[in-house]
């Protein structure tokens, strides 16, 4: 009987070990600084999870040898990470050249459906009478989630109605300038969903006024290079 339960005890242990093996853990900076960067959308294209760091740039996700990490982060070039061991890792992201005040480049035809692509988060954020469960790792992890595709949906509305090719047509800017002048006076979603073409128009029109009005330097974003 004794040796039965030792057998027990030695299964659910090594159940487990292997379960914590297969949490990935690490820190993102940027590259050539200690600056620790926060918010990281990771994802593993293997078995679908996903997360984000937090303010430490700390981060764990469930992952496994083999498997590939993407980290994402507005401004900074994304990274890959073959998994080649599950040890902790350090990641470090480089800056872009130039960005649209951290603005992330979208590719607006792509479908954004995070309700129907990750399910499992909107159904962890939501209340729970359990104290346990509300305040567990996986419901705040999830919360932190839904908050960051909440962002990116509006994000993505305003790229879609505030566009290259719609500014472009309505005042003679090329880039960089459109750059700059898309990241200096791009429109609050509120706006976005309460105008009509002719008000964005009339935006347009009077931003591109007080655009043209400031000194050159400051028409232009800065070109932004790792140290």
């Amino acid at each position: 009987m004794k040796m039965k339960y030792l057998l027990l005890a030695a299964f659910t242990i090594s159940i487990k070990a292997s379960l914590a093996q297969n949490i990935v853990t690490g820190t993102i900076t940027e590259s050539g600084k200690n600056t620790k960067l926060n918010n990281v959308f990771i994802r593993d294209i293997n078995n679908k999870q996903i997360a984000l760091s937090d303010k430490a740039g700390y981060f764990d996700i469930k992952a496994e040898k083999g498997n590939t990490l993407i980290f994402t982060l507005p401004g900074y070039v994304s990274d890959t990470l073959y998994l080649i061991d599950i040890k902790p890792k350090h990641v470090e992201l480089k800056l872009q050249g130039i960005t649209l005040s951290e603005v992330s480049v979208r590719e607006a035809a792509k479908p954004f459906n995070p309700r129907e692509e990750y399910p499992e988060v909107y159904e962890k954020s939501k209340f729970a009478l359990s104290p346990s469960n509300w305040f567990g790792k996986d419901a705040r992890d999830a919360r932190r989630l839904k908050h960051y595709f909440e962002t990116e949906e509006q994000e993505r509305q305003i790229d879609a109605a505030f566009t290259k090719t719609l500014v472009s047509s309505i005042v003679p800017l090329k880039e960089p300038e459109l750059d700059g002048f898309m990241a200096l006076y791009r429109p609050t979603l509120a706006f976005v969903k309460s105008s009509s073409p002719q008000t964005m128009t009339l935006y347009i029109n009077d931003s591109y006024k007080k655009f043209m009005a400031l000194p050159p330097d400051k028409r232009t974003l800065p070109k932004l290079t790792a140290q």
